[in-house]
C-alpha cells in the first residue's frame, strides 16, 4: 500500500504492532498494582511509558538500524528521560520521602517497553513478573512490618 511518499508493509506493521501491544499488555499489571495502592501513577501512566519506550526504540531501529553504538545512545536517552518522569513521582515531606517505588516502577516499565521493541519478550515477561512481585508482595510485607513497628512505637510512648 502506498500513501504519497510513504510505503506501508502490512507484514512489518503486524510485527511492529505485536511489539507495541506486548509492551502495553505487560505494563498493565504494574499499573494496576500501583492503581490499587492509590499511587500517583497508575493504570494509564505505566502502559504509556512502556508504549513510548517501545515506540522510541522501534523508530530508532527504523532510522539508524541495528548499529550497536547508535542503539546504545537511544537507550541512554530513553533511560534518562524515563528517570526524569519517575522523578516527578517522588514527593518529599519533612520526615518522609514517598514515591520512590513508583518511580522505580516507571523506570522498569521503560525497560519492558524497550525489551518488547527488540523482540526480547522473555526479558520483558521476567521484568514484569519481578516488578509485580516486588511492588505487590514485597510491598505488602513492608506495610505489615512497618505497621507492626509503628504500633510498637505507639505502645512504647
Amino acid at each position: 500500500m502506498q500513501l504519497g511518499d510513504a510505503t506501508f508493509d502490512l507484514g512489518a506493521l503486524g510485527a511492529l504492532s505485536l511489539r507495541l501491544v506486548a509492551a502495553l499488555v505487560l505494563a498493565l499489571p504494574i499499573g494496576w498494582e500501583r492503581e490499587l495502592a492509590s499511587r500517583s501513577a497508575g493504570l494509564r501512566t505505566f502502559p504509556l511509558v512502556a508504549l513510548a519506550a517501545c515506540g522510541y526504540v522501534l523508530v530508532a531501529l527504523a532510522v539508524v538500524g541495528p548499529d550497536a553504538e547508535a542503539q546504545s545512545r537511544v537507550l541512554q536517552g530513553l533511560m534518562t528521560g524515563i528517570g526524569f518522569i519517575g522523578g516527578g513521582a517522588i514527593l518529599k515531606s519533612k520526615e518522609h520521602v514517598h514515591g520512590t517505588a513508583t518511580a522505580a516502577g516507571i523506570w522498569v516499565t521503560g525497560a519492558i517497553g524497550a525489551a518488547a521493541a527488540y523482540g526480547r519478550f522473555g526479558i520483558a515477561v521476567v521484568l514484569t513478573v519481578m516488578a509485580v512481585l516486588v511492588l505487590g508482595v514485597f510491598g505488602a510485607i513492608e506495610r505489615r512490618a512497618l505497621g507492626t513497628r509503628h504500633a510498637a512505637e505507639r505502645e512504647g510512648s
